[in-house]
């Protein structure tokens, strides 16, 4: 494939890490140190897949969050969202959960009762503009989404729009996020004003000759209008751009932020609560952690890495 774009593909790939969200081991592609966001998208755990029962699953409890959206995106199993909204939602392979923090909310993903299995999928968060970040939190569903099977792939819009096809789904941001179920060798359409990166979930692609495999991310700047992807078995990948992000964001535990200082309000109104995330009707417990590292007193060295999944 002759690529048309204003630069050759180059492919910058970076190892995911290990982390523990609840009692499920996930690959944290993003953040990563040199790279902290793709477009307004500033985090990605790959959970699973592992066997889940009707009563034992995600099983995180209710906890916070400002400034991002939350996406939720299964493709094998199913798991139970709960907010403070007010919000009781099954998700399950095809369907998509986004959660709009805004100024604050709480939630808690727990197993559904009834299901039995493998889970699988990928918890992602969006960083929130100036404009809406401060805004009212929200909560919505969509049971199904734009979907295209065409030259080798089919591929599943999840946020934004590709190949034509627009998701239903809330962005306030330029950027698209797309499931990319590859049974054969394509190629991939790109904007030129957005940095991408592409997400392996099962089997391995060559993006440029480079091999992509579960638990590695390949970055692509911007300048692209199209990327070839060579596949010799099925494979299983979500491919997530954007704008990059004008502005300069602080991230600690489950906040996205500008400040130390809103963080340490947002940390203080989860540990003395004082109505700003409201309440999760779960029977799983409050989830806590020690003050942010730069306030006296705290029991925390370092900078901690984001502690929570979805």
């Amino acid at each position: 494939m002759e690529n048309s774009g204003l630069t050759e593909p180059h492919l910058e790939v970076s190892v995911s890490r290990r982390a523990r969200v609840g009692d499920i081991d996930v690959r944290r592609a993003l953040p990563r140190k040199g790279r902290r966001t793709v477009g307004a998208w500033c985090f990605a755990d790959h959970m699973g897949p592992v066997d889940v029962t009707e009563r034992w699953g995600l099983d995180i409890g209710p906890h916070p969050h400002i400034g991002l959206q939350t996406v939720t995106w299964l493709i094998d199993g199913e798991a139970l969202h709960r907010d403070s909204l007010g919000s009781e939602q099954v998700i399950t392979p095809g369907q998509l959960n986004l959660m709009t923090a805004g100024r604050g909310v709480a939630h808690a993903e727990e197993a559904t009762g009834h299901y039995r299995g493998t889970l699988q999928g990928l918890q992602l968060w969006i960083a929130l503009p100036e404009e809406t970040r401060e805004g009212p939190p929200a909560f919505e569903h969509h049971a199904a989404l734009p979907t295209s099977d065409a030259g080798g792939v089919v591929s599943t819009v999840l946020v934004g729009d590709f190949k034509g096809l627009v998701s239903p789904a809330r962005h306030d941001t330029a950027l698209v996020g797309v499931d990319l179920s590859l049974h054969g060798s394509t190629s991939l359409p790109l904007r030129t004003d957005f940095e991408y990166a592409l997400i392996l979930l099962e089997g391995h692609v060559a993006v440029n000759g480079i091999t992509l495999e579960p638990g590695k991310l390949g970055y692509l700047h911007e300048g692209l209008d199209e990327i070839g992807v060579d596949v010799r078995n099925p494979a299983r990948a979500v491919l997530i751009g954007g704008e990059p992000f004008p502005e300069p964001i602080q991230m600690w535990w489950n906040f996205v932020a500008r400040t130390r200082s809103e963080i340490d309000r947002a940390y203080s109104s989860w540990q003395s609560p004082d109505g700003r995330f409201g309440e999760v009707s779960s029977s799983l417990p409050r989830i806590t952690t020690p003050a942010p590292y730069w306030q006296p007193g705290s029991s925390q060295s370092a900078p901690p890495s984001v502690a929570e999944g979805p």
